[in-house]
């Protein structure tokens, strides 16, 4: 804050909007910006993760596996994503305290279903009411990245699923006639190819990932949309920087982000898209070989 922000009343209006804008809120306002891009940065690869080893399992030779990574898919993708986002952190936590409480109080012996309560001894607790915020931060916000890859990892695997399908079936054949095994053929042959296919579906998720950011307020994360509705609602005179209802210019701020973000991802993708077409026998390979005919 600017030495001269010490009595907000006597302030001009410019010297007073650039006290305004620079309150402890607002840093953190600001800060919230990168919490997003870090989500995203976090939850793209770890979804990626999930829907690929999910697109394995459904197409595993092991009927067991593949019951399971068929039921992950059809599960998550056949519920809403609110329930998904509200029910896996609380599942999680409850389930990380419930595995401390017995490797730490294995005596305790009370249920730790008590009604509508969890209940576990306190040394169990996460994060522990003494720990600093930061911690109390951190934690919630694995939880959110948790919460997102399991769900967007659902979509990521029948994607990629539907992608390994699209590779040609002669080329694994011709593969493993030259004396490749089947899994030789999978990593060298298959995956390499798979990804041109599965980009356009994989862009879409991931502009419908960065349009599922602003659940992260519903998490307990104080993310862009939190503060926007903190810093934009009207002020009453206990406030240093009263104001009228200002949210819908910090909704606009974060109308603006969203679409810049989305608009460097498109141009992003379709770079990407062009370099993984050169060679490939699809529409978008041919209308580069013809280009550099």
């Amino acid at each position: 804050m600017f030495e001269f922000c010490s009595d907000p009343s006597a302030l001009g209006d410019l010297h007073w909007m650039a006290c305004y804008l620079t309150t402890g809120k607002h840093i953190a306002f600001y800060w919230s910006f990168g919490t997003v891009l870090l989500l995203l940065a976090v939850t793209a690869p770890a979804a990626l993760a999930f829907g690929f080893a999910g697109a394995m399992a459904s197409r595993a030779r092991i009927a067991p596996v593949r019951w399971i990574g068929t039921a992950y898919t059809s599960m998550v993708r056949g519920v809403p994503d609110i329930i998904f986002f509200l029910f896996v952190p609380i599942a999680l936590d409850q389930l990380f305290e419930w595995l401390r409480h017995k490797t730490i109080c294995p005596d305790w012996d009370q249920p730790v279903r008590q009604g509508n309560d969890f209940v576990v001894c306190a040394a169990a607790k996460l994060p522990q009411s003494s720990a600093p915020q930061w911690i109390h931060e951190s934690y919630g916000f694995a939880l959110a990245v948790l919460a997102f890859a399991i769900v967007f990892g659902a979509f990521a695997a029948n994607v990629l699923s539907g992608a390994m399908k699209a590779v040609p079936r002669a080329q694994m054949e011709t593969a493993e006639a030259y004396g490749m095994t089947h899994g030789q053929a999978f990593w060298r042959i298959m995956v390499p190819q798979m990804w041109v296919y599965a980009l356009p579906g994989l862009s879409n998720l991931w502009q419908i990932l960065v349009k599922a950011t602003p659940l992260l307020f519903l998490l307990g994360v104080e993310d862009i949309v939190y503060w926007a509705r903190e810093l934009g609602g009207s002020k009453t005179s206990t406030f240093a920087y009263p104001h009228p209802d200002w949210r819908i210019w910090y909704f606009l701020a974060l109308l603006v982000f969203y679409l810049l973000l989305t608009s460097v991802s498109e141009r992003v993708f379709a770079r990407l898209a062009r370099r993984l077409s050169h060679g490939q026998a699809t529409a978008a390979g041919e209308k580069l070989r013809k280009a550099a005919a």
